[in-house]
């Protein structure tokens, strides 16, 4: 399907066959980790490996949020050849920054007081840190790339791409690992090395499929983009925004520092995060639904997000509170005793946020579609000041309930998010409305 037809009747059938594959990449992203972290394991020093590995990564996913959003900015601006080509131009030149502010990084002493003194690398690891990132600070350029592409293929709906590319890639990673694992040589970069090669082979298929929908796209539509400026003002708010909502684990992972058993507190409330990321990450595209059907379908669009919404929180409720739960826990991530039960505990405070999450990603879908990406910069702000008042009268009055602190402070933070983001969407269609009425009594 291309552009060409988006005036045709959708159906429930439609809009699962467009969202499916993209809530399937999302969630087949978490076995790429779960790779790298199994190879690590078998390290000689596991523990320090897999530490100095992730410390690395710990700077890595602040710059690569900066190009995952090229995806939502090139799906929404976007719509023939000669926007593709200023969309291209602009990639070009934010992976250039990004890519000359890393290699500063990487490469220089600033990098070592960075991870030293914000990420909490010891001296004697340090040198290992930075020789990861360096490697690492690629996988950014070609996420980026990726994202661009990925940007075009959803926007012509051809998303089973992204799970074929996602499911290649993964194919890929676990064929190298086992290399590393029988040459036996196993390092931090050796984590790095596998995450750059998975990301290179998602990137070459994303581009050769969205290379033939560019040539089918028309030359200039009535959408056009008429400068580079006009997409870095959708772009500049959703990077603003992406290093406020970066804020929110360590500010939480710091104040479970303060709570009455602190690696218990830590150590349930990370499991109980990576078990609701797990179900919620099948959401997390709930936006593109909006950006690619609501305008000509509003209603149809309406019905299938409320219908998927609840998913996650019954996925969750079923793992919380049935024996399912524990069993996965102990018998699959070798989690027992009172830690099980601390992340059962943090998993049903969870459940607030995995009943948002869905709406939260819907509201922004509606802000991206009316390019109102200002706003995010004053929802996620209002999500990090709410997530620490929380967390500041937590460790007050609740010092005891440890993991479920973090989980509480996150997901009322998502709540705050949701309520300024419906009532900016609400207030934008009343304005709209009475526009409307203005204009048909100015007529009569």
């Amino acid at each position: 399907m291309n552009v060409g037809s988006r005036n045709e009747t959708i159906t429930i059938k439609t809009l699962l066959f467009f969202f499916i594959p993209l809530g399937l990449s999302a969630s087949l992203v978490t076995l790429s980790h779960l790779i790298i972290n199994g190879t690590l394991a078998r390290a000689e020093n596991s523990e320090v490996v897999i530490a100095t590995y992730a410390i690395a990564m710990s700077l890595f996913t602040i710059t690569e949020r900066l190009a995952v959003i090229l995806r939502q900015t090139c799906s929404t601006m976007v719509r023939d050849k000669e926007s593709f080509r200023k969309m291209k131009f602009f990639t070009y030149y934010t992976l250039g920054v990004i890519l000359l502010v890393t290699i500063g990084i990487a490469f220089t002493p600033i990098g070592d007081y960075i991870f030293i003194h914000i990420f909490g690398a010891t001296e004697k690891i340090v040198e290992q840190v930075k020789a990861t990132y360096q490697i690492a600070i690629y996988v950014t350029v070609f996420s980026g790339l990726r994202c661009l592409y990925h940007g075009i293929i959803i926007y012509n709906r051809q998303t089973k791409w992204l799970t074929i590319g996602m499911i290649i890639r993964l194919t890929v990673m676990y064929l190298v690992s086992l290399l590393f694992i029988k040459i036996g040589v196993i390092t931090p970069k050796t984590g790095a090395y596998i995450f750059l090669i998975g990301m290179m082979v998602e990137f070459v298929i994303s581009f050769i499929e969205a290379r033939s929908l560019v040539r089918k796209m028309p030359n200039k539509s009535e959408d056009v983009i008429k400068s580079k400026s006009q997409i870095f003002r959708f772009y500049s708010p959703l990077m603003l925004s992406s290093i406020v909502t970066v804020l929110i684990g360590p500010i939480i992972n710091i104040y479970l520092g303060k709570t009455e058993n602190i690696e218990l507190a830590i150590a349930s409330y990370t499991i109980a995060l990576s078990i609701t990321q797990l179900f919620t990450s099948f959401m997390s595209y709930t936006h593109q639904i909006i950006i690619n059907f609501y305008k000509d379908h509003e209603a149809m669009v309406k019905k299938f997000t409320l219908f998927i919404s609840f998913i996650p929180v019954l996925l969750l409720g079923i793992f919380s509170f049935t024996s399912i739960g524990p069993f996965l826990l102990e018998h699959v991530m070798g989690v027992s005793g009172r830690l099980m039960d601390a992340t059962i505990d943090a998993l049903v405070i969870f459940m607030i946020l995995a009943i948002v999450y869905p709406f939260v990603d819907y509201m922004n879908g509606l802000l991206l579609l009316q390019r109102q990406t200002k706003v995010t910069i004053f929802s996620q702000s209002t999500n990090l000041l709410i997530t620490f008042i929380v967390l500041v009268l937590g460790v007050q009055v609740a010092v005891s309930w440890n993991g479920m602190i973090g989980a509480l402070a996150q997901s009322i933070g998502l709540v705050a998010e949701l309520l300024v983001l419906a009532a900016v969407v609400n207030f934008s269609k009343i304005r709209v409305n009475v526009a409307k009425l203005l204009k048909i009594s100015r007529a009569h």
